[in-house]
């Protein structure tokens, strides 16, 4: 869940609010927020955005992870229709009052991994609920999410309850932090290289003792990587000597990595707890990049992709190619994912929900 802005997802983002693999630790704590899709944000543009028309695309629906958490939030969803059922039944699942977290928690409590999941989660969820409600013809022909907002487009997808949805993000982000403790380590986005370049350094790395994976391959120029502290600091002196941008992300973990192995083994046990739909429509997995409909297979899925990386850029070549997906929504309040979108397919549309023109009357799609 690492995206560095550069168009970050929840796991890299350079001003260090990373999700971290969906688990993260600010600084020396654990239990602190982290964009992993880094990269700097979007710089302001003058004058109105033009309103992008979806009518006769076929979609893919793309949900965030966690870094995209403000304050006030949920203020543009405060008068939604599915505001008061949505934030019910987070709440009661997750034992958080979702409502103020959305509405008058400052920015820094929201920096807590715990808080900043299931406030990313219960905004993903409204901004769906809303996408749907304005544009109820759409087709939309499958779903994907950046680590933690895997979740969400399970739910989207008809494959969760909302409630249990909310229910394994509170166990995932619980068992993450307890690795964490148990076994520190470290995350940073290596951008401007390659992924085969990235994995040469990783090689390089292990062959002077280091441990080092790849946890997160968001864009043909954008790789978090992810091991021990040592084996962080010996790959930023060869990324740099390399002349590439080498972020250190602010976690004390190595998420999507072997590290979280005892979190996995913890998720797995709280997947017993909740029920699948036995089909649903198409989610493509972090784990392997595939697209899956049968509910049985995710609780092996779940558990994988906390010890795997997140293969966003495969994930969107699948929506595209295989799924024949002709435009990318971005579901989040920021953007990251239709950023990376653009970079990984500069020919196919990738939009933020925030832009999409209201549908047209009598228009089926």
């Amino acid at each position: 869940m690492v995206t560095a802005r550069e168009d970050t997802p929840e796991d890299v983002r350079g001003d260090a609010r990373a999700d971290t693999a969906g688990a993260g630790a600010a600084g020396a704590a654990v239990g602190r927020a982290v964009d992993l899709t880094t990269g700097p944000p979007e710089r302001p543009r003058t004058g109105a955005r033009a309103a992008v028309d979806i009518t006769g695309e076929r979609l893919a629906a793309l949900f965030p992870g966690q870094g995209v958490q403000r304050a006030g939030l949920g203020q543009q969803w405060r008068e939604a229709p599915d505001w008061d059922k949505v934030t019910t039944a987070v709440s009661e699942a997750s034992g958080h009052d979702v409502a103020e977290l959305l509405l008058e928690t400052d920015t820094e409590e929201l920096t807590r991994t715990d808080l900043a999941q299931i406030t990313v989660y219960t905004a993903s969820l409204l901004s769906w609920a809303e996408f749907r409600r304005a544009h109820p013809t759409a087709e939309v022909a499958a779903f994907a999410g950046h680590s933690l907002g895997e979740y969400t487009a399970l739910v989207a997808a008809g494959a969760l309850t909302g409630a249990d949805g909310a229910r394994l993000g509170g166990a995932r982000g619980r068992a993450m932090a307890e690795a964490a403790r148990h076994t520190p380590g470290g995350m940073a986005a290596v951008m401007g290289a390659p992924p085969a370049e990235v994995t040469d350094l990783i090689e390089r790395v292990r062959a002077a003792g280091g441990h080092l994976w790849i946890a997160n391959l968001n864009s043909p120029l954008q790789t978090v990587v992810a091991g021990d502290r040592e084996a962080i600091e010996t790959g930023g002196t060869l990324a740099r000597d390399a002349g590439w941008r080498y972020n250190v992300l602010p976690v004390a973990a190595a998420f999507h990595t072997p590290h979280m192995a005892p979190a996995a083994q913890a998720l797995t046990g709280a997947l017993t707890t909740v029920t699948f739909a036995p089909t649903h429509h198409p989610v493509v997995a972090n784990a392997d990049a595939r697209p899956h409909q049968d509910g049985p297979a995710w609780p092996a899925l779940c558990a994988h992709q906390l010890t795997s990386p997140v293969r966003w850029q495969a994930t969107l070549h699948t929506l595209v190619h295989d799924l024949a997906c002709t435009h990318l929504i971005d579901l989040g309040p920021a953007r990251t994912l239709a950023g990376l979108a653009r970079r990984t397919l500069p020919e196919i549309p990738a939009t933020a929900v925030q832009t999409i023109a209201p549908a047209r009357a009598g228009a089926g799609v």
